[in-house]
C-alpha cells in the first residue's frame, strides 16, 4: 500500500471527529467570547481559529475569520466594541476554520493573506489526513472573500501607532503561514504556525514541512523582538520565551525522528513510543493519529531530500 494511502487511513478516523465537531458547532449558538488584550486591540475565540481585532484612527483591521457562518457573528460582536467600519481582514493561512468567514464580510473590505496562502486558498485542497473537500466556499461565492493583496516575505500597513506588520519565514504549518505584528503594541499573531502547546498539524498537503518548521520557528524568534504578546491559533496567549520554546520543542521532535529513522525504525516504532520530554510542562499529549501523520511526513521529506 502507497505512503499517501496508508497515512490517510492512519488519521481517518481522528479528521472524521474533527470534522463532525466543527459540523455540530457550525449547526449550535454561534458564541464568541472577547478577551481584551489593549484597549484597541481584542481576541475573538471560539468558532475556529482565534480571531483578532485592532481598532485604530480610521477602521478596524481583523486578523481570521473563522468557520463557515462566523463572519456575520464576528462582524455583529465588532459592532459592540466599536462604531467603526471593518477595512481590512488579514488570514495568517489557507485553513477553512480561519478564513470561511471572509464571504460575509462586506465586499469592500481589504483582505490581504501571503501570496501561496492565495493560492492554496483558490483550491481549497483540504489539510493532510482530512476527507478531501468537496466544495470550494469562495468558488461557490463567486470569489468574494478572496485575497485582493499578497506580500511574499514582508508587507508594511499604515502608519504610525496604527501601523501593522506582516511577516513570511518559511514553511512550517503550511507554505503560506503569516505573522501579523501589531508594533505599537507589542503584539503578534501567529496563527496556526504556533496554535498552542502541542505537536503541530503538518498540512503537507498546502506545502507544511516537519524538517522547515524549526527553522521557521526560530526566524520568527530572531527577527521579531518587540513583542510581548503572542495570539495563538487555537489557545491562549503565548508570549516570546513561548515562542523560543516552541521551536526548540519542534527541533527535538525532528532529531528524535531523524535518528530513529537512521536506526531503521518504522514509522510505527517511533509514533508508538515516542514521548514529549517531561521538561515541555504543559504541552498536550498527542493525539495518536497526528503524531503518526507528523512522523510519516518527516520520513517522506528525509527520503525526498537523500534522493535529489
Amino acid at each position: 500500500m502507497k505512503r499517501s494511502i496508508v497515512l490517510g487511513v492512519l488519521i481517518a478516523a481522528g479528521a472524521l471527529s474533527l470534522l463532525v465537531a466543527a459540523q455540530q458547532q457550525a449547526q449550535g449558538p454561534k458564541v464568541i467570547e472577547v478577551t481584551k488584550l489593549k484597549d484597541n486591540l481584542f481576541v475573538l475565540k471560539g468558532g475556529g481559529g482565534n480571531t483578532a481585532v485592532f481598532i485604530m484612527a480610521d477602521g478596524v483591521t481583523v486578523v481570521d475569520a473563522k468557520n463557515p457562518g462566523w463572519g456575520q457573528p464576528i462582524l455583529d460582536k465588532i459592532k459592540e466594541l466599536t462604531n467603526k467600519p471593518v477595512i481590512r481582514l488579514i488570514n495568517t493561512h489557507t485553513h477553512a476554520d480561519h478564513v470561511s468567514g471572509n464571504v460575509e464580510f462586506p465586499a469592500t473590505v481589504d483582505i490581504v493573506t501571503q501570496e501561496n496562502t492565495k493560492a492554496n486558498m483558490e483550491k481549497m485542497v483540504a489539510p493532510t489526513g482530512f476527507p478531501p473537500a468537496t466544495t470550494n466556499i469562495f468558488k461557490e461565492n463567486n470569489g468574494r472573500g478572496m485575497p485582493k493583496r499578497t506580500f511574499k516575505d514582508k508587507m508594511s500597513i499604515g502608519n504610525g501607532s496604527d501601523r501593522v506588520d506582516l511577516y513570511y519565514f518559511g514553511r512550517a504549518h503550511t507554505n503560506g503561514d503569516a505573522w501579523v505584528v501589531f508594533p505599537s503594541l507589542r503584539v503578534m499573531h501567529a496563527g496556526d504556525v504556533f496554535s498552542g502547546k502541542n505537536i503541530p498539524l503538518l498540512d503537507a498537503n498546502n506545502g507544511g514541512s516537519g524538517l522547515a518548521i524549526p527553522d521557521t520557528l526560530q526566524k520568527a524568534y530572531d527577527t521579531v523582538k518587540e513583542v510581548d504578546t503572542i495570539i495563538t491559533g487555537h489557545s491562549t496567549e503565548m508570549t516570546r520565551p513561548d515562542l523560543k520554546e516552541y521551536s526548540d520543542f519542534n527541533r527535538e521532535f525532528l532529531n528524535d525522528v531523524r535518528a530513529a529513522k537512521s536506526a531503521g525504525k518504522s514509522v510505527d516504532e517511533v509514533a508508538s513510543t515516542w514521548k514529549i520530554p517531561a521538561k515541555y510542562a504543559g504541552y498536550a499529549a498527542p493525539m495518536p493519529d497526528r503524531l503518526k501523520a507528523n512522523v510519516q511526513i518527516v520520513y517522506d521529506e528525509l527520503d525526498t531530500a537523500g534522493s535529489r
